[in-house]
């Protein structure tokens, strides 16, 4: 990053001109204590937010360190709790007033402000409108329509918030009716990551700890935007810094948390406007072409060695490593042109990037959905598995790789059996523990479950929390699918898109938030889930339920179960729900080298570590080593740009979580107030005839006998490489076919969709 460059983007397009963080951060919380109309004690909530013995925060899955700061949590962390703690409430009357036809053309973001759901509901088709009902009458219908589906007709999804405790019975649940389809929100984003790490090192999860920033030399960083979707890792990047530490950015977007940071808990630089410059060199690769830049440093590392440097560790490779010989022949035989043409970016800037990472014994490769979402994204990952690997930067102290995953426990849902893939579950354990036989076939993944909804094959679908149908690729498409299904559960606090899709059979089940007091038979409840660096931490909920009415995630799903299930002695479901230490002891049987002396531990300082063999460089995997893999592309998109195709990246504003829109203000980009804009640099927006504010229609360029476009998009100059645009998740959603997913994972490919402009 130059300084000509950012003062050219402060000219030319929207920018914000101050550090992430900072004021900025503040006042951004102070807002929102009054917009969000919090509850009391909603201050005391934060105070012990993501420390020892406090609550966990239902935002992202940074780690939450041994010795937290005085305020452990971020803006948006804030935003998240303020969001679930709000006074509003969305009540039986609510539903009275207004009927289902009539909330459909509401926004996604008004419908979430109404509140916190406060009774089960149960949608009358006759009146149009939901109506309360009891919990055993919930129980009872939703049992009884289970009962006579065929369970491989029936999805259930997770939407990655839900606790460890949770989540295990959720995927008993499932298995005990018959069925693996079990898709979660990895599907949409880190799938990738699950996929292409177990096949290279033999994990589906990140190698790195905590003090593993605070060793290391250099940071490589690859489509993750810290500022917006992970604030807290700030701190430790900029201790990382200030004792030397090099940080190198590879990202489309030029994205504030990754330029400049103020910690808002350090005075001095507050009160005289200081800051911390985070990355040393930023890159703005173009969208896809990670593979090639990759590959550009993999080349520059081989001339280095070849000119005596010793540059390649050669004796790791030998031990630990398999496969090393053709990826070396492939990147050798690679030419610049290519290379330079694949990634958007000069020779010379990735020669000098190499050359950092040579000087540096200690390096980390750190990414996002950057990486992931694209049609070759497991390639993408692989080939950072492949330059770590070339310098022996996996299982040593300050090394390793690190994807930032998104949702507070997606990672834990995948730990204890939240999995379409049967082989990833100890299936054998389950039927011994359990006296069943759990099934043994492919369940269904985030794409089959919609390709179920279109073709019929789905006839119900069960939501442990999220908002599914506007997070998923070609929405839109499925909209009308849900009226035809014989069930539709939504486990949730605040109504959505999701919720008005309905049909005969759609049941609105409201539960507890993670703060909120979780009081059951044996007394308050602690809840448990992972962070992105496998560390496993205890929650407890302090503040009062929004309502008399609602339950636990962990009681609906044990009521759910036990009102459709045949009796069975050692699926003690009341038992449990009594008591959730009992749940924590069978994940321990499951799982016993992971979670041993679980209940013991749940509160350990910094939480703790359930283990990673890859870490210790005992590698998984079919050969019994780490793999070198050879790309066959060098940009991970399914169709490159040109002849008026632009690559379509969907992102996420400051002022939102996933789907949740908590607001209209993008400040980190500058941006406020429509979301429906497209985002494209001031030469391409010229080339294409374009004007600023003009309004326009993307389309889908990709052929497949299906019309997508999206009406209304406002053109808007942004600071982005050549052949590319940008758009907000979920709107862009719809312009992302079903069939555009990475290759390996089927994660949708939404950093890489092309689509045409129509003026």
């Amino acid at each position: 990053m130059k300084d000509g460059d950012e003062t050219r983007q402060r000219e030319d397009t929207p920018f914000y001109d101050h550090p992430t963080g900072g004021w900025g951060s503040l006042k951004s919380v102070a807002r929102w204590m009054v917009k969000g109309r919090p509850s009391p004690g909603v201050l005391d909530t934060l105070r012990i937010q993501n420390k020892p013995g406090g609550h966990m925060c239902t935002s992202c899955a940074w780690a939450k360190p041994p010795n937290p700061h005085l305020a452990e949590f971020c803006e948006n962390g804030a935003k998240a709790t303020i969001w679930d703690l709000t006074r509003d409430r969305c009540t039986p009357d609510f539903f009275a007033r207004h009927s289902v036809t009539e909330l459909q053309g509401w926004s996604d973001h008004d419908l979430e402000r109404v509140g916190r759901l406060t009774h089960p509901m149960r949608y009358d088709a006759a009146s149009d409108h939901y109506l309360p009902c009891n919990w055993d009458e919930a129980f009872a219908g939703i049992g009884a329509r289970l009962r006579q589906l065929d369970p491989r007709s029936v999805v259930f999804y997770a939407s990655g918030r839900a606790s460890l405790e949770t989540s295990y019975l959720y995927q008993l649940f499932a298995r005990a009716l018959g069925h693996n389809n079990l898709p979660d929100s990895s599907n949409m984003c880190h799938e990738t990551t699950s996929v292409a790490l177990k096949s290279t090192i033999g994990s589906p999860v990140g190698t790195c700890v905590l003090s593993d920033f605070e060793h290391c030399e250099m940071i490589l960083f690859f489509g993750q935007n810290t500022g917006s979707n992970s604030p807290r890792f700030l701190h430790p990047l900029q201790q990382a810094v200030r004792r030397g530490c090099k940080i190198v950015t590879f990202n489309p977007v030029r994205e504030r948390g990754l330029i400049e940071f103020t910690s808002p808990q350090e005075p001095g630089p507050m009160l005289t406007g200081g800051s911390t410059r985070i990355s040393d060199t930023y890159l703005q690769v173009r969208p896809g072409g990670d593979i090639a830049a990759i590959a550009g440093l993999c080349k520059h590392l081989f001339a280095l060695d070849d000119a005596g440097g010793g540059v390649i560790d050669r004796d790791f490779i030998a031990e630990h490593t398999d496969g090393f010989a053709s990826f070396e022949a492939n990147i050798r035989e690679t030419g610049w042109d290519g290379i330079e043409a694949a990634s958007g970016l000069i020779r010379a800037d990735l020669e000098a990037v190499a050359e950092i990472y040579a000087r540096s014994p200690r390096s980390i490769g750190i990414y996002g959905m950057g990486l992931t979402q694209h049609v070759h994204g497991s390639q993408s990952v692989q080939m950072l598995v492949n330059l770590l690997l070339m310098r022996g930067n996996i299982g040593r102290p300050g090394t390793g790789i690190s994807p930032v995953r998104g949702h507070s426990n997606v990672q834990g849902q995948r730990t204890v059996g939240i999995s379409e893939k049967p082989e990833l579950v100890p299936l054998d354990r389950l039927a011994e523990l359990f006296g069943f036989e759990p099934p043994r076939d492919e369940g269904r993944t985030t794409v089959d479950a919609v390709q179920g909804l279109l073709d019929g094959s789905v006839r119900g679908f069960v939501s442990l929390g999220g908002n599914f149908a506007r997070a998923i690729p070609d929405q839109g498409r499925s909209d009308g699918a849900w009226a035809g299904l014989a069930l539709n559960v939504q486990i949730a606090t605040k109504l959505n898109r999701s919720h008005v899709l309905v049909g005969d059979g759609t049941w609105l089940l409201p539960c507890l938030v993670r703060a909120e007091e979780d009081r059951q038979a044996s007394g308050s409840q602690t809840v448990t889930m992972e962070d992105s660096l496998s560390h496993i931490h205890g929650s407890v909920g302090r503040r009062a339920p929004a309502s008399g009415h609602l339950l636990s995630e962990t009681a609906i799903v044990a009521g759910l179960a036990k009102a459709t299930l045949a009796p069975n002695p050692r699926l003690a479901w009341d038992d449990w729900v009594g008591d959730y230490a009992l749940i924590r002891d069978l994940i321990e049987a499951t799982y016993p080298e992971e979670f041993k002396d679980f209940n013991a531990r749940m509160f350990t300082p910094g939480g703790f570590y359930r283990g990673n063999p890859a870490r210790e460089r005992q590698w998984k995997t079919t050969s019994g080593k780490a793999g070198f893999t050879t790309p066959t592309v060098l940009s991970a998109l399914g169709a490159e740009p040109g002849d008026a195709v632009f690559t379509l990246m969907t992102l996420r504003s400051n002022d939102q979580f996933n789907t949740t829109i908590y607001g209209f203000r993008d400040r980190l980009r500058g941006l406020e107030g429509d979301r429906m804009v497209v985002l494209m640099n001031p030469g391409e927006m010229a080339r294409a005839g374009l004007h600023e504010g003009q309004r326009v229609t993307l389309v889908s360029a990709v052929e497949d006998g299906k019309t997508r476009a999206l009406p209304g998009m406002r053109v808007t100059g942004y600071d982005l490489p050549d052949g590319c645009v940008a758009a907000y998740y979920p709107e862009a959603n719809p312009l992302v076919p079903l069939g555009w997913h990475d290759v390996e994972s089927k994660t949708p490919a939404y950093k890489g969709a092309p689509v045409r402009i129509v003026a």
